[in-house]
């Protein structure tokens, strides 16, 4: 039996994404989250899930035979190269650049990197910079 942490007060609970080739995201998605230090939670036949993300197969139960639409997933890194290794672990099993390390203008120190996983949802590893790691929520106009 498996158990996993509950935590409150998150605007997300979990999110799932229904895929064609549950294989392909599995190797795509075990590299990143070891790289991002998130260790993956449990697998079944038809899925497989690390922290909030649940990612399945149309057959399976929660899914009921639908696969999502194109999605995006941004998860925090803890520095600059931790995004750098998300990116080349990804482009390593099976995801295409959409994006490569770098500043973006979204506010100072924000650095990202992009991909596509391998079914085309654009993932995303992220580095607020040092101002904003002591702070608890930061506020980003858009």
């Amino acid at each position: 039996m498996e158990t996993m942490e509950l935590h409150r007060g998150r605007l997300i609970d979990h999110v799932q994404l229904v895929v064609r080739d549950l294989p392909a995201s599995q190797r795509f998605y075990t590299a990143v989250f070891e790289v991002l230090k998130i260790p993956m939670g449990g697998t079944g036949k038809d899925y497989f899930w690390a922290d909030e993300l649940f990612i399945s197969t149309p057959g399976s139960e929660a899914a009921q035979g639908e696969l999502t639409g194109r999605t995006h997933l941004a998860f925090q890194a803890q520095d600059r190269s931790m995004v750098d290794a998300f990116h080349k672990a990804a482009l390593a099993n099976g995801g295409k650049d959409n994006g490569a390390p770098g500043e973006r203008p979204y506010h100072p120190g924000y650095y990202a990197a992009f991909v596509l996983d391998p079914e085309g949802n654009n993932i995303e590893a992220v580095y607020h910079g040092e101002a904003h790691r002591s702070a608890p929520s930061v506020k980003i106009k858009f």
